[in-house]
């Protein structure tokens, strides 16, 4: 444990690898820690067709691993390990790994947000039997059948598009009446004729029998309930911050992310934190790699700072 990483960078997914590139482009020994595939939830993504510069749509897959293997250009390392804890001593943190501990002048916490469950009867029980959180992984089961998907943020109306090529119908369940997703998004999932919207209603039990067959549906205003075929269900309610290997006493909102500055900084010095994980009011795959630049950039100066080499 003899060497001191100037930069571990926990989580390997858009911010992750953008942090990555600027480090080892600024001199920095940078080292990537991820326990699954590089790309983050960039990884579901279908098209990427709003990032800056990429006039041709690109799948989700094929951007991460161009950025993977950008960094790796620069001379970024990579680990496939888990992040157990971060602990803080002196100047240097020390960084418990399922694969042995580690030392760093400075880290970057670029875990994410996991899809979060929405507490539907029934969700549990066909979770991997017709109730799903990605469509990219699970849409091609449900070819030409019936689906429903719950929610009506950026990521419902982006996977009901992804749906819509595949399935027989989509039917949206939303529990308010207008979409809260980017109104580019939202315009295009109503303007689609595969898919059908139910505002202010809600699932009351997912059911069926090996797998998923229906859904009973709920109007919030009218208290009217239905039946409704389907062969599956994809959820898409928001997110939760990964925030397991945090140190305690480094400050969070209300709901769980990270706080920092503009500098990406955490409460805690030499800790920063990037991408979905932190507080943010936007969670777009640009604004992941921004920060991710931002904390690497900062970062270094933090290490010239703690060296004696400022410029000022």
């Amino acid at each position: 444990m003899a060497i001191v990483q100037d930069f571990i960078i926990i989580g390997g997914g858009a911010a992750g690898l953008a942090a990555a590139q600027y480090a080892a482009r600024a001199n920095l020994s940078a080292l990537v820690i991820e326990e699954m595939a590089h790309g983050g939830q960039a990884l579901l993504i279908d098209k990427l067709e709003n990032y800056p510069g990429i006039l041709t749509e690109v799948d989700g897959y094929s951007w991460s691993e161009a950025m993977h293997r950008q960094a790796e250009s620069f001379g970024a390392a990579f680990m496939a390990s888990s992040v157990l804890s971060i602990v803080k001593q002196g100047e240097v943190f020390l960084v418990e790994t399922s694969d042995g501990p580690l030392q760093a002048r400075t880290v970057l916490l670029a875990t994410g947000a996991k899809h979060r469950h929405a507490g539907i009867p029934g969700e549990e029980t066909f979770a991997g039997r017709g109730v799903s959180y990605c469509a990219t992984c699970d849409g091609p089961f449900f070819k030409g059948k019936p689906i429903v998907v719950v929610g009506g943020g950026d990521a419902a109306c982006d996977e009901a598009m992804f749906l819509a090529k595949l399935a027989s119908r989509v039917t949206m369940v939303h529990r308010k009446d207008r979409f809260r997703a980017q109104k580019a998004l939202a315009a295009r999932v109503l303007g689609n004729p595969a898919i059908s919207v139910r505002w202010t209603s809600t699932i009351d039990e997912i059911s069926g029998d090996k797998a998923v067959r229906q859904v009973k549906l709920r109007n919030l205003e009218s208290g009217a309930v239905e039946t409704l075929e389907t062969a599956a269900v994809f959820v898409f309610v928001g997110s939760e911050p990964q925030t397991a290997a945090l140190p305690a006493g480094v400050d969070c909102d209300e709901s769980g992310y990270v706080v920092t500055n503009q500098r990406m900084e955490t409460s805690l010095p030499g800790l920063f934190a990037a991408g979905d994980i932190r507080t943010t009011p936007f969670r777009q795959v640009i604004t992941a790699v921004a920060d991710g630049a931002v904390a690497a950039h900062c970062a270094a100066q933090y290490i010239d700072e703690l060296q004696g080499k400022a410029y000022h």
